[in-house]
């Protein structure tokens, strides 16, 4: 079963249903989804009654959206849960959902169902413990500020964490122009100072520190 809200992070695998994005979530991050596949409608609404989440990973082969005699797309084995903060359904057959990204995971393996839902077993990643933001990072914080200030409160977490390494890192990772499958290589590095080195890299390459 997956984990609830108040559920702590286990190594045991749980089931979780998957949806294959061309997008990373990242651990604190804000993701609204447009939804209009029935399977995914009626995914979001099952996780909506129990209260649970489903994960996202980022696709590396194929296409978002399911088309006849279409094999499942390929996905990235390391992804994020994410959970359903809000909901509308403007007009039928389309839901609007955002969505906060939860604990990373790793899948260990998946079946897909008759309506083409992947569902996968799981296992949680521990989460990144708080680290306080390097001094010679603080320019990375500072960039964050007026990227967060430009795209607007409803594109960015309610709570900022401007000090933390990791929160930091995960932010600049989600919100700069990175090719995909460097944000998938940000989401999966564990060290919180290694991904602010590689971030400060880019930056400093592109002119913008």
């Amino acid at each position: 079963m997956a984990p609830s809200k108040t559920d702590p992070p286990s190594r045991q695998p749980f089931a979780i249903p998957l949806f294959p994005l061309r997008t990373v979530l990242f651990p604190g991050g804000v993701l609204p989804l447009k939804i209009f596949e029935q399977r995914y409608i009626d995914m979001a609404k099952s996780c909506l009654s129990g209260e649970l989440p489903f994960g996202i990973c980022l696709i590396t082969r194929g296409e978002e959206v399911a088309t006849p005699d279409a094999p499942p797309p390929e996905f990235a084995p390391i992804g994020t849960l994410a959970r359903i903060a809000t909901w509308e359904m403007p007009q039928l057959g389309i839901l609007h959902v955002a969505t906060h990204g939860d604990t990373r995971f790793k899948v260990q393996k998946y079946a897909v169902g008759a309506s083409g839902l992947v569902v996968a077993d799981v296992t949680a990643l521990a989460p990144e413990a708080a680290t306080p933001l390097p001094d010679k990072h603080a320019p990375l914080a500072k960039l964050l500020e007026l990227i967060a200030a430009r795209i607007g409160p409803q594109n960015f977490p309610a709570v900022a964490r401007y000090d933390d390494a990791s929160w930091v890192g995960y932010r600049l990772a989600e919100l700069l122009p990175l090719p995909l499958a460097i944000k998938q290589t940000m989401l999966e590095i564990n060290d919180p100072g290694v991904r602010l080195d590689v971030l400060a890299q880019f930056l400093a390459k592109q002119g913008l520190l």
